[in-house]
């Protein structure tokens, strides 16, 4: 759907009643009555009475009629959900990509007067947010700086950064010699640096303590997460089609399963860590779970690669503000951690 051009002064000031009536909060029921299908649905999600989420529907319904000659919903019955017309389909995505703009434009304003921080994390790297907040954490609280933190998983690091969702991220990527294009435009406070683990629930007759070739990955049963840090590097190994090419046994979604399924014994393999997850799970006492071992990994493929921990922002964003920005501040309370703490092997 192609948006119309701006309007001018005269259009402006000779806009229908039924349209200027319009409010923010009818077309936020709007949407939430298309994303959850009722009236009653909607209300539930909105905190409100059915009648009240009804009426806004109705004012919209009769605005539509007036300005357009068509209602935007259609009951269809007890128990099914509203039907949208034409009219309606189109009201619905000009509401989201209102919302969208002016939600973006007020974000963009606040980080611009220094107003909001949104900082990015993955669970095993919050410990540098949570060290560098302590740095200007009362500055922030007398600047009334509203300050916010994401989880953020692994693979969706990238797309978090290039969306400008967060301003500021901490997490863990695959390093090459060659380095990452996609770097290029960031600054970054680098953590740790090493190589990833072997970890195994396999008894040591059968997979000894000795390192493992990369080359040899092939060779044994492996755990492995469909996309984030792991899949990159074994992407960085053996291509984007490393699943062919490897003895794939179980598919996870996310580290604590692929641990809980190898303490389980359900599944005999082995695990590509992280150092710090490797050696912390080798050591753990659990009498209810299989033994877990963590094997070093010889790294005799080209590109060689390591497990990169660290904070990026944005380049762009520093030399935009002054010093004093809170972003600068808090990047500022990153870098000065980096020298005094290490937090990840």
């Amino acid at each position: 759907m192609s948006l119309p051009v701006s309007p001018s002064l005269d259009e402006l000031l000779t806009c229908p009643p039924a349209l200027l009536d319009s409010t923010f909060d009818q077309l936020r029921t709007l949407l939430v009555v298309y994303e959850t299908g009722s009236a009653l649905r909607a209300a539930r999600v909105l905190g409100r009475e059915q009648s009240s989420v009804q009426k806004q529907l109705d004012t919209l319904n009769r605005s539509s009629q007036a300005l357009c000659g068509e209602v935007l919903t259609v009951r269809q019955g007890r128990g099914k959900d509203f039907l949208f017309t034409p009219t309606g389909e189109t009201s619905v995505e000009l509401a989201r990509t209102t919302f969208a703009s002016w939600l973006e434009s007020i974000h963009w304003s606040r980080r611009r007067l220094g107003r909001m921080l949104t900082v990015g994390t993955t669970e095993f790297t919050l410990p540098i947010v949570s060290r560098a907040w302590q740095r200007v954490s009362e500055e922030f609280r007398q600047r009334e700086v509203e300050f916010k933190v994401a989880h953020v998983r692994t693979k969706d690091l990238w797309t978090r950064l290039e969306t400008k969702q967060v301003d500021l991220i901490c997490g863990s990527i695959v390093s090459t010699p060659e380095g990452d294009l996609r770097l290029r435009d960031y600054e970054i406070v680098e953590y740790a640096r090493g190589q990833a683990l072997l970890l195994t629930n396999l008894p040591e007759a059968e997979l000894p303590d000795a390192p493992v070739r990369t080359s040899a990955l092939a060779g044994v049963p492996l755990v492995v997460p469909p996309a984030g840090l792991v899949a990159d590097l074994l992407a960085t190994w053996y291509g984007a089609g490393f699943r062919d090419r490897l003895n794939v046994v179980a598919d996870i979604d996310d580290v604590h399963y692929g641990l809980s399924l190898l303490r389980s014994g359900f599944v005999r393999g082995c695990m590509i860590v992280t150092g710090s997850i490797g050696r912390g799970m080798a050591g753990r006492d659990d009498p209810d779970g299989v033994p877990l071992r963590a094997i070093t990994l010889d790294d005799d493929l080209e590109p060689r690669a390591e497990l990169m921990t660290g904070a990026f922002v944005r380049r762009d964003d520093l030399e935009r503000y002054d010093a004093g920005h809170p972003l600068n501040r808090l990047w500022a309370a990153v870098r000065e951690d980096v020298r005094t703490y290490t937090p990840l092997a």
